[in-house]
C-alpha cells in the first residue's frame, strides 16, 4: 500500500507533521526555502512514497492561501515561459515514480534535498560576489534564456513530482531573472498552485492518493492557514540571512537522514 491513513501515525509522528504543515503555510507566503524542511519530515515520518502523496495535498492549501495573499503581483509571461517544460519533467517524474520502489524514492528525495542546499549556498555566494541578475523580470527573450527557463522547468517539473521539492529550482530561476520580493511571491504562488493541481491525476493514479489519505490530510491542512497567517505578518520582518542559514542546515541533517536510513 503506497498511501497513509490518520490511524497509522503515531501522536509523536503526527506533531512533527503539523509542524510541517505549519511551515508548508509559512513557505508560501514567506521563505520558500521552509518546504525543503516540511519535505525532509514528512519523508521521515512517513514511507517515501506515501510521503509525498500526503504532502501534495497540504501543498495546494498553501498555495491557495499565497495566491489569495499575491495574486496581483504575478508575472504571467514568465509562467507561460515555463510551463511547457514543466510539464515534460512532470511526466518524466510520473515514469521514475512508476519503477521507483519506496528505498529508491527515499534515496532519491536525500539527494534532492542535498543537491538544493547545495544550489542554494552557491547562489548565496555568487550573489554576494556581486553577480548581477537579469535585466528583464519576466526573463529574458534571448535564446540562452529561452534554454535557461527550458532547463530549470524540466528540473522543477521532475523534482516537484518525485519529491515535492521543485521549490529550490525555481526560486533560483525567479532570483536570477531579478525579481523583487512581491513579484517573486505572487509569480511562484501561481506556478505552484497550477503545478500542484496539475499533479494530482498522477498521483492518483500512481496510488499515492486515495481517500484514506486524504484524511489524514483533512486533519493536516488546518494547521496550514496559521503558517500562512505567520508568513505575511513575518515577510517585511523577518532576518533573511539567518533563516536561510537555518533552512539550509535543516535541510541538509534531514537529507542525509533519509540517505543514513
Amino acid at each position: 500500500m503506497d498511501t497513509m491513513t490518520l490511524w497509522h501515525v503515531t501522536p509523536w509522528g503526527f506533531a512533527a507533521l503539523a509542524c510541517a504543515a505549519l511551515l508548508v503555510g509559512f513557505s508560501k507566503t514567506a521563505v520558500s526555502g521552509a518546504n525543503t524542511v516540511s519535505l525532509a519530515i514528512f519523508a521521515a515520518v512517513l514511507p517515501a512514497r506515501a510521503s509525498t502523496g500526503v504532502l501534495l495535498p497540504v501543498l495546494i492549501a498553501g498555495d491557495v492561501l499565497a495566491v489569495l495573499t499575491y495574486r496581483r503581483h504575478a508575472h504571467w509571461p514568465t509562467l507561460w515561459r515555463l510551463f511547457p517544460a514543466v510539464g515534460a519533467g512532470v511526466v518524466t517524474g510520473t515514469v521514475f515514480l512508476m519503477f521507483a520502489d519506496d528505498g529508491a524514492v527515499r534515496v532519491s528525495i536525500g539527494v534532492i534535498l542535498l543537491a538544493m542546499a547545495g544550489v542554494t549556498v552557491w547562489r548565496r555566494r555568487t550573489a554576494q560576489a556581486g553577480e548581477s541578475p537579469e535585466a528583464d523580470a519576466g526573463g529574458v527573450a534571448s535564446r540562452s534564456g529561452r534554454i535557461k527557463a527550458r532547463s530549470y522547468g524540466v528540473l522543477g517539473g521532475f523534482t516537484t513530482m518525485v519529491a515535492n521539492a521543485g521549490g529550490p529550482v525555481m526560486a533560483m530561476y525567479l532570483l536570477s531573472a531579478g525579481f523583487r520580493k512581491l513579484g517573486f511571491l505572487g509569480t511562484s504562488a501561481f506556478f505552484f498552485l497550477i503545478v500542484n493541481v496539475s499533479k494530482l491525476p498522477f498521483s492518483v493514479g500512481l496510488g499515492l492518493i486515495d481517500a484514506r489519505s486524504l484524511l489524514l490530510d483533512a486533519a493536516l491542512v488546518l494547521f496550514v492557514a496559521p503558517g500562512a497567517l505567520f508568513g505575511k505578518w513575518a515577510v517585511n520582518r523577518i532576518n533573511q540571512r539567518l533563516f536561510e542559514r537555518l533552512v539550509i542546515a535543516a535541510t541538509v541533517v534531514g537529507g542525509l537522514q533519509l540517505l543514513l536510513r
